[in-house]
């Protein structure tokens, strides 16, 4: 099978490499593009604007908010998946550590910049920056336009018939589908890019990564960039998602996508996932596989529309009645559940997966967080800060609302009392042991 779309992309993303230039030319508008979880050069919307205007100044900021929010596995994976951004911009990525605000309004001044471009993103902190930059781009009298390319369909267009919004998934994703998405833009045909020279921060500042044992080991598990994320989805669509629906639930086995890092930092976007997928139909791929992946997509973005509306997922049970249940903590307990040595197979490997790979499938996913939830009966935030501190795919939005759904506090929640039996779900998704086997003995 050919996927005729992605093939484009990577040929235009490769054309694109070969084609940009870093020049000075005074005659042309300057605009500053702001990457931050975009990192990707094709279907990014604010970049292809910014190019057509004329000169780009690329940058991206570390703040003072990431460097307190972001886990281990993920500051590692944005390590290497900047080196890729820096790479395909020609070395021309501007790097910088601190308030965004002030930085940003520096660079304005200093480069004459017109215009400043940047896409949407939806945890509270980011937000809390937008605005300020916002506020200070208006008082600095310059243009400035946010563009939706993290999201199908950004959280404030669905609507429920009284103008709230769902916490169904369902009516959630039966609305949605009347809103056709947009159809992926190419990767801008020519970047004249401007390389800060006055800026001295490298990406090894940052010190995002610490080259520590633990490190290495996830570091060899995973490629890294846009280019590896597009192959990614090509593999998967021609070779696994026969099946998939089925397959999806057997962790041992190769049927699932492994682009939820992808899509958190941008590597890629769901656009381009969505089309690709739908153009599997024209090759007689089946409903049933395509439909049950495209789920997955869509529980992704009800995720960030649940955060959207309710900021404070992350924190606070939606369901305020699970405000008093009596938790344990007894730590000996959660040491157990964290290294893996609960005594159940599936758990247990679960868990050592995430600490040597940093990822986990996600059928297992729902057994550990059920086992610590309602066999442990620890709280949900312990678990959830776990994930986010192991997982390079640890996105705030989807960590939160699955948690919520384990536990049963959150919205279309499973009730409480629905229990992934651990030693059940090992014989029926694993039942020869072997993800045990691959992942137990280290």
């Amino acid at each position: 099978m050919r996927i005729t779309e992605l093939n484009v992309a990577i040929l235009s993303y490769l054309w694109l490499k070969s084609h940009k230039r870093n020049v000075r030319d005074e005659t042309l508008a300057t605009s500053l593009f702001l990457f931050r979880q975009d990192l990707r050069l094709s279907d990014n919307i604010g970049l292809l604007e910014a190019s057509r205007l004329g000169k780009v100044l690329p940058v991206y900021i570390y703040t003072n908010a990431e460097q307190s929010h972001l886990g281990s596995s993920s500051r590692l994976y944005l390590h290497y998946s900047l080196e890729s951004l820096n790479r395909s911009l020609n070395k021309c990525l501007n790097i910088y550590q601190g308030n965004p605000v002030s930085i940003i309004a520096k660079l304005v001044k200093e480069y004459n910049v017109t215009h400043v471009f940047w896409s949407r993103c939806y945890e509270p902190w980011r937000i809390a920056e937008e605005s300020c930059i916002k506020e200070t781009l208006t008082e600095l009298q310059v243009r400035y336009r946010i563009f939706n390319s993290s999201y199908l369909w950004p959280p404030e267009n669905i609507k429920n018939d009284i103008g709230s919004y769902y916490k169904v998934f369902t009516a959630y994703k039966r609305k949605a589908y009347l809103f056709e998405p947009r159809k992926p833009v190419p990767a801008p045909s020519q970047l004249t890019l401007i390389n800060d020279k006055h800026n001295h921060t490298t990406l090894g500042d940052l010190a995002l990564i610490t080259h520590a044992p633990w490190e290495k080991k996830i570091q060899q598990y995973w490629t890294f960039g846009e280019l590896s994320a597009l192959e990614k989805l090509e593999r998967f669509l021609t070779h696994h998602l026969a099946g998939y629906k089925k397959g999806r639930d057997y962790p041992a086995e190769n049927h699932t996508s492994r682009l939820s890092v992808n899509l958190h930092f941008g590597e890629i976007s769901p656009h381009q996932v969505w089309q690709a997928t739908q153009r599997c139909r024209l090759f007689g791929a089946s409903e049933e596989d395509i439909d049950h992946f495209l789920n997955e997509l869509i529980w992704r973005e009800f995720s960030c529309y649940l955060m959207s509306h309710f900021n404070q997922l992350p924190v606070k049970n939606f369901q305020s009645k699970f405000d008093a249940f009596p938790w344990k903590k007894t730590e000996n307990l959660i040491d157990a559940w964290k290294t893996g040595q609960t005594g159940y197979p599936l758990v247990d490997a679960g868990m050592r997966e995430l600490w040597k790979t940093g990822y986990m499938h996600n059928r297992v996913r729902m057994v550990v967080a059920s086992f610590l939830v309602k066999n442990l009966s620890i709280h949900w935030h312990v678990g959830r800060d776990w994930f986010w501190e192991c997982l390079v795919d640890a996105d705030l939005a989807n960590n939160s609302a699955s948690w919520q759904w384990v536990a049963g506090c959150g919205v279309d929640a499973a009730p409480y009392f629905r229990i992934f039996n651990p030693t059940t779900q090992g014989e029926k998704f694993d039942s020869q042991g072997n993800l045990y086997e691959k992942f137990y003995p280290n």
